[in-house]
């Protein structure tokens, strides 16, 4: 493997591990993609709304406004190993490994997308529960 190059593979289980703080990013792009640094912060919000609530309980009205924010990262770094995994191998090796030669991925990658689907779906219809959950009891209360 040449220093440029970038594996599929890799990028797919990046993604899927650290993909929330941005690593998939600067794995493929560089530390300077701004896109990197900005997926970071709705984690970190997330884990303080986490925190918040463990601390001060259920009634916390800002942890319900920053938990969604870790399960929206979380969802989005579930869909970039997904993109990532499902890209043929032809265009991944045309846009990030122009100069070497072809390379085909196997196995992994999909194993990497079926986890990366189940961990996104769940994690994205617990965030849309949790979020209309604590919606419906703020309405009721003012009501």
């Amino acid at each position: 493997m040449s220093a440029g190059y970038k594996s599929k593979t890799l990028a797919t289980w990046v993604a899927l591990v650290g993909g929330a703080l941005g690593l998939h990013r600067f794995y493929l792009h560089g530390f300077r993609d701004a896109w990197g640094w900005l997926f970071p912060w709705p984690t970190l919000l997330g884990l303080i709304g986490v925190q918040r609530m463990r601390e001060l309980g259920q009634d916390d009205r800002l942890a319900w406004l920053l938990i969604p924010l870790l399960g929206g990262a979380l969802s989005v770094a579930m869909l970039c190993a997904i993109v990532y995994g499902l890209t043929p191998d032809e265009r991944w090796n045309a846009r990030h490994n122009p100069q070497g030669p072809p390379h085909t991925s196997g196995w992994s990658v999909v194993f990497g997308v079926i986890l990366a689907l189940m961990l996104g779906a769940g994690v994205l219809m617990a965030t849309i529960a949790f979020s209309a959950q604590r919606y419906f009891e703020y309405a009721a209360a003012l009501s």
